[in-house]
């Protein structure tokens, strides 16, 4: 474990692309920013895409915008192949089922769905140092005046401000297992707090083979589409869970948290076997909220995209998001997905990329370096 010393939280506020690049454009002549706007479809010429449909607010009469050059679709890994399947690209099976005109047969778009599944296991701690007290509601007037006013304080981290990436196996040339530290215990969406201090290591695979998919259940751009995740469907998936509770166990014991660690709280002590391991991954397990894959970047017969992000088969129309990913990286999709904007923005405008980094980086054993 180490300290995790990359945050997107200056004075307090966590930096979204919004504050970091639209906020800037706004005020640009050539910029027009609608809010509350529900995309229905990209409307074609032949191959070639020439506008977007959108609802806005309440409104049921549709709104359109037509495209000079190009046609830039940044919906997320979930809206982004639902739209293109409601504009015609994809499978034409599917597509035939809600009578959509087949524009273009892609049978990758909406296919090859990854996401982090994470846990957590919860300890007690000892000594009176975790944020347990900052739970309690007599405490939360004070840390909410401090971040209000001053943008410092407890209220101002999210506190997983140490982490770390392992390999649970030597087979694997890269991490595969992804930790952070929270100095409490309490699920991640702030419920079933743990009523004393405590401590809790939130684990997950990186690499997981599983792959899903999302599909349309309607035209109605209202309607969401159906979502299959298929999580832990590989036999790899639970042995690097399993791998992963009883190698935090082992950094937990060691000497250098015997001042702070208590009994173990989740799973409990009594967990031990496959059989019980699998069964607390099965009920505890969650999303990490980074789906991404199903517009993937290749030239595969499952790809939909090429290297500058155009949709393979047309014309005019690019895709700009965390869908494009071919395979979901070690780590967190925030910075990622950015510099995929980025890169493509300067793929678009035709600017040469940066120069390749010669930062040096750390290899385990004889694993493979890529040049």
């Amino acid at each position: 474990m180490a300290r995790w010393d990359r945050t997107v939280t200056p004075q307090g506020r966590r930096a979204s692309t919004a504050r970091g690049y639209l906020d800037q454009a706004r005020g640009r002549p050539n910029l027009t920013i609608r809010t509350h706007a529900l995309t229905d479809h990209i409307i074609f010429a032949g191959k070639r895409a020439v506008g977007v449909e959108w609802l806005e607010g309440e409104s049921t009469i549709p709104s359109k915008a037509t495209a000079n050059k190009e046609v830039l679709l940044c919906a997320g890994a979930i809206a982004s192949p639902q739209i293109l399947q409601r504009s015609g690209v994809g499978n034409p099976e599917l597509l035939r089922q809600f009578d959509i005109p087949v524009v273009h047969d892609l049978p990758g778009v909406g296919e090859n769905l990854q996401d982090h599944l994470e846990m957590y296991l919860q300890y007690e701690c000892k000594e009176p140092v975790s944020l347990y007290p900052a739970l309690q509601w007599w405490n939360q007037p004070k840390i909410g005046a401090e971040w209000l006013f001053g943008g410092t304080g407890i209220g101002a981290s999210n506190q997983f401000e140490a982490g770390g990436f392992i390999r649970s196996r030597a087979e694997f040339a890269w991490p595969n297992i992804q930790y952070h530290f929270l100095p409490v215990a309490i699920n991640y969406n702030g419920s079933n707090a743990v009523k004393e201090h405590g401590f809790q290591c939130h684990v997950g695979s990186m690499r997981s083979p599983s792959r899903g998919h999302v599909r349309l259940k309607s035209r109605d751009p209202h309607a969401h589409p159906a979502i299959l995740f298929n999580y832990m469907s590989h036999e790899q998936d639970w042995q690097e869970f399993r791998d992963a509770i009883r190698i935090t166990r082992e950094i937990m014991n060691q000497p250098a948290l015997d001042k702070y660690r208590g009994r173990e709280i989740s799973p409990g002590i009594e967990c031990q076997s496959d059989a019980e391991l699998d069964e607390f991954v099965r009920n505890h397990a969650e999303t990490a909220f980074h789906p991404c894959g199903t517009c993937k970047m290749g030239y595969d017969e499952m790809a939909v995209v090429d290297g500058e992000g155009r949709v393979h088969g047309l014309e005019g129309l690019r895709v700009v998001d965390a869908s494009i990913m071919p395979q979901i990286i070690t780590g967190n999709l925030n910075a990622t997905t950015i510099m995929i904007g980025e890169k493509m923005a300067d793929a678009i405008r035709g600017r040469q990329p940066l120069p390749r980094s010669t930062a040096t980086y750390y290899v385990a054993g004889d694993a493979p370096v890529r040049r």
